[in-house]
C-alpha cells in the first residue's frame, strides 16, 4: 500500500503553495517605473525556490520582468525591485504575477493600482 501510495504521489506530481505577493511599491522614474515586489514563498532551496516575477498590463501583455537568481530559504519574505518598465501612460492598474521554479508562473495575480 505506502509504494502505491508513492506512486500516486510521484504521478499526481507535489506542488507547493505558489509564491504570495505581499507587497508592491511603484514609482514613475524618467518615463518608465520602478517597482518593488514582496514575496513569501516556503523556497527548499535550489530545488525548489520563487524565481521571479512580472509586471502586466491588464490584457496579460508583459511588460517587465524580474528573474531572482537564487533561492531565499532563511529571506522571507524578501523585497527586489526591478527599473526600466515601460507602462502604457493609459494605464492605472497592472499585474504583478510570481513564479517559482518548479511550478511555473502562477495563475493567481496581483491587481494593483498605480499611483
Amino acid at each position: 500500500m505506502r509504494y502505491f501510495l508513492l506512486f500516486i504521489l510521484a504521478a499526481t506530481g507535489l506542488q507547493a503553495d505558489p509564491p504570495q505577493i505581499v507587497d508592491v511599491m511603484a514609482s514613475p522614474s524618467g518615463g518608465t517605473w520602478r517597482f518593488s515586489v514582496t514575496l513569501a514563498h516556503p523556497d527548499t532551496g535550489w530545488d525548489h525556490y520563487a524565481d521571479g516575477w512580472r509586471v502586466e498590463a491588464l490584457d496579460g501583455t508583459v511588460l517587465g520582468t524580474r528573474v531572482l537568481a537564487h533561492p531565499h530559504v532563511n529571506e522571507q519574505p524578501f523585497t527586489r525591485s526591478q527599473s526600466g518598465i515601460a507602462v502604457p501612460d493609459s494605464a492605472t492598474q497592472v499585474l504583478v504575477r510570481a513564479k517559482d521554479s518548479v511550478d511555473g508562473w502562477s495563475e493567481e495575480a496581483m491587481v494593483f493600482d498605480l499611483p
